[in-house]
């Protein structure tokens, strides 16, 4: 064999080798490995105990929307606080976003709530709790023993990203910790860096941008545990997912490497 023919099936056994290292070398960089996956991680197998997350009761503001509930032993004048549709003892959890809105009252751009009989009352700032004083105390010298029940119906959380179902997401429970909201959105995908999640909220009037860290226990004591009305989960992707397994042109690589193979047996 000429010494050229030997040379140019060394040079090309060597572009093929370092091909196929280069190719290896990106399948193995986008792995996703366990600890990428974990969350709550922490080395020690021992029970740990947090304090509880502290959540302030949630403010009212303008554009909310209230579902109040109003019952006394006097039923046929207390219908007249009744919304059109809305039923004695309704759980406003069973009740679609859209239906609640239609059975509900809108806060005012000042602040105020128009009751029938009652009139206008001021609610911004206040919570839920205060509001149902407020409207009982109108109602003392109205209505016989008034029981009054107001529920914020605008509580929506949305998540974004790298999440199974992406989307904007209604709940009725008064504490919606920040894991069960990724779980209304179906879980964080294999992708998805659980090292770095966004959660933006509007406090007074100002947009905050509060990284988490979801992988550490610590989370559990954190004021940002549970999320407020109108959060936005936003899960940002991990760098690999560029070079994911998913995302990866199998064929391409297969066809490439074949027709390599097949140009070695060639010249040889």
């Amino acid at each position: 064999m000429k010494p050229e023919s030997k040379s140019l099936k060394y040079h090309f056994f060597r572009r093929i080798t370092s091909f196929g290292l280069v190719i290896f070398t990106l399948l193995l960089s986008s792995c996703v490995t366990q600890r990428n996956v974990e969350y709550l991680q922490d080395e020690s197998k021992i029970i740990k105990e947090f304090n509880e997350a502290q959540i302030d009761d949630y403010r009212l503001k303008p554009n909310d929307e209230l579902y109040i509930q109003i019952n006394s032993l006097d039923d046929p004048t207390a219908n007249v606080f009744s919304v059109t549709g809305a039923q004695p003892f309704m759980n406003i959890g069973t009740i679609q976003p859209y239906g609640a809105s239609l059975m509900s009252y809108t806060v005012d751009k000042e602040g105020f709530l128009l009751l029938p009989v009652i009139g206008r009352i001021s609610v911004q700032d206040k919570t839920t709790v205060q509001v149902s004083e407020t409207i009982t105390k109108s109602l003392t010298n109205i209505l016989s023993q008034p029981m009054v029940s107001v529920k914020l119906v605008n509580r929506y959380v949305s998540g974004l990203g790298e999440v199974q179902r992406p989307g904007h997401f209604a709940y009725s429970q008064d504490k919606l910790s920040i894991y069960d909201a990724i779980g209304l959105a179906g879980d964080i995908t294999d992708y998805g860096n659980r090292y770095e999640v966004i959660l933006t909220r509007n406090e007074n009037g100002k947009n905050l941008r509060i990284p988490l860290n979801l992988t550490l226990s610590d989370v559990l004591a954190s004021n940002y545990y549970y999320i407020r009305p109108n959060d936005i989960i936003y899960v940002k992707p991990l760098q690999k997912k560029f070079w994911g397994m998913r995302q990866f042109p199998y064929a391409v690589l297969l066809s490439t490497i074949t027709t390599a193979v097949l140009l070695y047996s060639v010249i040889k």
